[in-house]
């Protein structure tokens, strides 16, 4: 039997460990992002002395290419923290982009067709949602299905051709523009959008009742169901909520394509966003994630896959080397999680 000062020790001691794993989780996705940075910097510094990495015109890319994977990183971290996943994140991407290109083709008007592409995202992500809990299948299943059948839809709707839409306004196609050199905008108009959204639904996870809801679904469903929580109604709402952002995603893709939605966008990037969210301190046990962590999760793909490519990596390792940050991201996340519970 504990003597009272050892059972005070003890305390403490758990105390200090939780202390120090909490201050480690915040930290530790910029932690990865410098390390990535300074791996490329002494690269540059070795090979590359005249053609530095370590630039603006880099930088500028860096953050026009992870606003795509970012905005679906905002949607896929709710997901996650609530104990789902969405396997046909990329498949909505594309459904949204290939509808908002098919309207304003036929002579909507572009807040009108917006909305719409959006509200379709929307739906799609509810329909995750009810299929869930309607069936009370896993997610992993479900989603996995309805990746292939949003894709198909996709590529129904624009007879597997790339949708055209010349006469969409101007704004609709620079949104990802990278601003010219010495402007004041640093980044392009789509990231600091992502970052407006990230801070709203930063302020949503952390101060209303359904952020609320969505942690505690996420760190033990049961308990949640005990305590009252209509579960499948946060469900269905997280879902949709993570389709809403899988549309926005699809209306930056229509602008990264020029005025153009196309069936094929989006293959594979679901696989990106649950990385970016999960190097961004996410667990893929629910419960954990933060919108900052999946910034900055996509932020450190991005960065890497450009280092890559400065590096003259080929595309064959590239997805190697990234597949295997994937695994060791998950592993690291494993043993938290194990140490979490010892």
């Amino acid at each position: 039997m504990l003597s009272r000062g050892e059972l005070a020790a003890n305390t403490a001691r758990v105390a200090t460990r939780a202390t120090w794993r909490t201050i480690w989780s915040a930290v530790a996705p910029f932690v990865g992002l410098l390390v990535v940075i300074a791996i490329f910097g002494i690269y540059q510094e070795l090979y590359k002395p005249d053609n530095p990495f370590l630039a603006e015109r880099w930088f500028k890319l860096i953050a026009k290419q992870s606003t795509i994977v970012g905005m679906g990183a905002l949607g896929m971290t709710v997901i996650i923290i609530s104990g789902g996943i969405d396997l046909s994140a990329g498949s909505i991407l594309a459904l949204c982009s290939v509808s908002l290109a098919i309207l304003l083709k036929n002579g909507h008007g572009a807040m009108e067709s917006l909305a719409l592409a959006l509200g379709l995202g929307l739906l799609c992500g509810a329909a995750n949602g009810l299929l869930v809990t309607g069936l009370r299948l896993v997610p992993f299943i479900v989603t996995l299905g309805t990746m292939l059948v949003f894709r198909g839809l996709a590529e129904w709707v624009s007879d597997q051709k790339k949708i055209q839409a010349p006469d969409a306004p101007d704004w609709m196609s620079t949104l990802l523009n990278t601003p010219p050199p010495g402007s004041w905008q640093l980044v392009p108009t789509g990231a600091w959008i992502v970052v407006a959204l990230g801070l709203v639904l930063a302020f949503v996870l952390r101060y209303t009742v359904f952020g609320r809801y969505v942690f505690a679904l996420g760190s033990n469903e049961a308990t949640a169901r005990l305590c009252g929580i209509n579960v499948p109604a946060v469900k269905v709402a997280v879902y949709a909520l993570g389709g809403l952002f899988m549309g926005a995603a699809g209306v930056f893709d229509f602008n990264d394509l020029y005025k153009q939605g196309s069936p094929t966008s989006g293959l594979g990037l679901e696989l990106q966003m649950i990385a970016a969210v999960v190097i961004g301190g996410g667990s893929l046990n629910g419960g954990r994630g933060s919108v900052l962590g999946s910034i900055v999760g996509a932020l450190t793909m991005t960065t890497l896959r450009n280092g890559c490519v400065y590096a003259g990596v080929s595309d064959p390792l590239q997805k190697v080397v990234v597949g295997g940050i994937i695994i060791a991201a998950v592993a690291i996340d494993q043993v938290l999680h194990r140490g979490q519970r010892g």
